[in-house]
């Protein structure tokens, strides 16, 4: 089936390389000639693993292209999915002046019977604000030709996008007529590894469920977060209770793991955006109103730690920090604890070293070069003359190093650990002093 992709930004690229890899003709479009030029040599302006391969096989076996041709994407293609990502105004409202700029384009360039699909986090109601959008400037047009709007969200989690989307646990399809969402089983046919992973409904509540999926999810990060604060001020390991608490099968492992804040841009702007309709509705928000509130209260975990062991002023001090990207398997630094623990050090006229696997480049361009952030090679130099070890990010390369080497190399021994990687026995074993997540010597009693 013909393709065209509107926005070639993470939702967008990622969609476009899956549905290229099952055979669909995918061409995406955006009017960022720079970037077009990047992507037509297979250069990714952002790390997602497995991705680059994925765009290169597609585009070396003829069935992914790039294009600013904007006319010629509405023209040869069928299914047409407006990806770009629309952003927050000042007052957290959504900005949909690109997405409705793309289905005025469509109107004006369509010649026939077109399928229109919103894949981007929108606001409820937004796929028949665009149906009405693109029928009245046909109709300006002078036009009679047909068409339909759909909504297909997507759940994408960065650093797994691209195995999650080749084998989806669900698909939500939201249209309004059967005929359409028939259209969009045929469509996602090679998606659907399970009989029944696919789910129809109407287009607001598909637009819906999105926000609900995402503060769900926030919602039970946010509670264990909020659960490990007062672990730690009863004296209990919160790593023996989330085993505790997943092994109810009412409950499960998954989001459940103590951290110090969800960061990233989808679940903070999505449970931001979720507590306003609410209220524009008059409704009472005051769960996810708690759950904003417990995850902005908790990015300053780490910095309160380091509070807490060193004071207000760290200008003698030098700090290691391990991770610098919100999640692994990614180099995105949007709302990531490093930000936070970062510039509390500066503030305090502290020293950062640091690695990332991934995000070194990205930190760069957000802080540029200054003498108190040193970017190093290894794990291991980030380590040299360091008052403390902070680690950030949940790498894997993280999971197992040296710690003779860490006792070695430090001038204190000391690691504040957001992710709950190491035995807080093996650690005290070693003469190591560990601070975790309601775990080790973060424990009051």
């Amino acid at each position: 089936m013909k393709i065209s992709i509107f926005g070639t930004g993470y939702v967008g690229l990622v969609k476009a390389a899956i549905f290229a890899d099952v055979g669909h003709l995918v061409v995406c479009v955006d009017k960022n000639a720079g970037l077009v030029a990047r992507l037509q040599r297979a250069d990714i302006p952002f790390f997602e693993p497995g991705l680059e391969a994925l765009v290169r096989s597609g585009m070396d076996n003829g069935l992914l292209s790039f294009t600013t041709d904007t006319p010629r994407a509405v023209r040869d293609s069928d299914f047409l999915f407006i990806c770009v990502s629309p952003p927050a105004r000042g007052d957290g409202s959504v900005d949909l002046r690109e997405v409705e700029q793309v289905a005025l384009d469509i109107a004006t360039h369509m010649q026939e019977r077109k399928l229109v699909i919103t894949a981007s986090t929108v606001p409820v109601g937004t796929t028949e604000r665009l149906r009405k959008l693109i029928r009245s400037e046909l109709v300006i047009r002078g036009s009679d030709l047909s068409v339909d709007v759909a909504c297909v969200p997507e759940f994408l989690e960065e650093g797994s996008a691209v195995a999650d989307s080749q084998g989806p646990d669900n698909i939500i399809i939201g249209a309004d007529s059967p005929a359409v969402l028939e259209e969009l089983r045929r469509l996602y046919q090679a998606f659907r590894r399970n009989l029944d992973n696919i789910v129809t409904m109407d287009a607001r509540s598909a637009e819906f469920t999105k926000f609900a999926c995402s503060a769900m999810l926030a919602t039970r990060i946010s509670l264990m977060n909020e659960v490990s604060d007062i672990a730690e001020a009863v004296g209990a390991d919160i790593e023996a209770v989330r085993h505790g608490v997943g092994s109810d099968p009412r409950i499960g492992y998954q989001h459940i793991y103590p951290s110090s804040d969800y960061g990233g841009s989808r679940f903070p702007r999505v449970v931001r955006a979720l507590r306003d309709f609410g209220r524009e509705e008059g409704q009472r928000v005051d769960i996810l109103t708690a759950v904003q509130d417990c995850n902005q209260r908790h990015k300053s975990k780490l910095p309160e730690r380091l509070i807490g062991l060193f004071g207000f002023d760290l200008s003698q001090k030098v700090i290691a920090l391990w991770g610098l990207s919100f999640t692994p398997n990614t180099d995105d630094m949007r709302d990531a604890a490093s930000r936070y623990v970062m510039e509390w050090v500066w503030s305090c006229n502290g020293t950062v070293r640091a690695y990332d696997p991934r995000a070194m480049k990205a930190c760069r361009a957000l802080y540029g070069k200054r003498d108190d952030l040193v970017l190093t090679l290894t794990k291991e130099h980030a380590l040299e003359g360091a008052d403390a070890l902070v680690i950030c990010t949940d790498w894997q390369a993280f999971h197992s190093p040296d710690f003779e080497l860490i006792k070695s190399t430090m001038n204190t021994p000391l690691i504040i650990d957001g992710s709950n990687l190491y035995d807080p026995a093996d650690m005290h074993r070693l003469g190591i002093s560990y601070y975790g997540i309601g775990h080790g010597l973060s424990l009051i009693h």
